[in-house]
């Protein structure tokens, strides 16, 4: 998995329910009873990846994409924080 994990996510208010997702990707996407498309949320890896930006590349009202986020903190290390200001 790459440094930062993709996520595909989809407009619903921009979808108009054509299908192409399902079709492109079938592994992180299937359609609705009114076709439009069910997201997976899961992290998408390395080897899906190419397959996940065809089926965002190819949406005809650009409905669909891919959101880039952090990984989680490696166990037992805490989160690191900005310094405070005091004044």
């Amino acid at each position: 998995m790459s440094a930062r994990a993709l996520k595909l996510a989809v407009d619903p208010i921009a979808c108009d329910g054509h299908g192409l997702c399902s079709e492109l990707f079938p592994e992180r996407v299937a359609l609705d009873d009114w076709g439009f498309p069910l997201v997976d949320g899961a992290p998408i890896s390395d080897r899906l990846a190419p397959h996940a930006r065809r089926a965002v590349a190819a949406c005809p009202k650009r409905a669909l994409r891919l959101d880039a986020t952090a990984p989680p903190p490696a166990p037992g290390r805490a989160p690191s924080r900005a310094p405070s200001r005091r004044g």
